[in-house]
């Protein structure tokens, strides 16, 4: 499939009211309002292609670039690439999802996190969270844990909101993965207080990070 033919398709797929509703929620203008199954659909049918998916990031529509996603070869990127990915994009929708299926798969991710950890660019800012948080979780030799914990305390009041996300969501991970640390998490959570009053679904954890931190704890026995 061609980038037209792909747009075509999207547009094809668009429901005024998912559009409605994604601008709603802070998405930019550019996108149809697609919904995220009928995205995976079309990308879905699509071959790997990072060539085909550069030409569909560059269309600035939102749904083509969540295409673009799902069809990269993250170790056939540069570091430079991955760079120009990020600092074109703004939504951080299509930076989470970058993150899930690109960046979080690429073979010198540690390299971007260190890279990234103390960036001006709020998006670079947001990664190096995610991927820090995926570390304490997941593999957190080598990782300052309290020297982590010192930069919670200190900068995430006053971080950009979408930095303030991925911060709380590597101050929950030490809690719920580091009980040595788990007490001064849910100290700096407190005091912080950042989503405590955040909206949540029935049956969803808060991401007051008290409460998400005592949830998973809790349900893990």
């Amino acid at each position: 499939m061609t980038v037209t033919e792909i747009l075509a398709k999207l547009e094809s797929l668009s429901d005024i009211k998912v559009r409605a509703m994604n601008i709603k929620r802070s998405g930019p203008e550019n996108q149809f309002g697609v919904k995220m199954g009928d995205i995976r659909n079309v990308a879905k049918k699509i071959k790997p292609d990072n060539e085909l998916a550069k030409a569909l990031w560059a269309t600035n529509n939102v749904e083509a670039r969540f295409v673009a996603t799902l069809i990269m070869v993250p170790k056939d990127l540069s570091i430079p690439e991955i760079e120009d990915l990020v600092k074109t994009e703004r939504y951080a929708y299509v930076i989470d999802w970058l993150y899930s299926y690109v960046i979080k798969e690429y073979p010198d991710k540690e390299k971007l996190r260190l890279q990234w950890l103390h960036a001006d660019d709020v998006m670079e800012a947001r990664l190096s969270w995610s991927l820090t948080s995926g570390r304490i979780a997941h593999n957190p030799q080598g990782i300052d844990i309290q020297a982590v914990l010192d930069r919670i305390e200190t900068e995430m009041p006053t971080a950009p909101p979408d930095v303030q996300w991925t911060m709380n969501s590597t101050l929950a991970n030490i809690g719920i993965y580091h009980s040595t640390y788990r007490q001064r998490a849910l100290d700096i959570g407190e005091r912080l207080g950042i989503y405590r009053d955040y909206p949540v679904s029935k049956g969803c954890t808060s991401p007051f990070a008290p409460i998400w931190i005592n949830a998973i704890v809790n349900r893990q026995g």
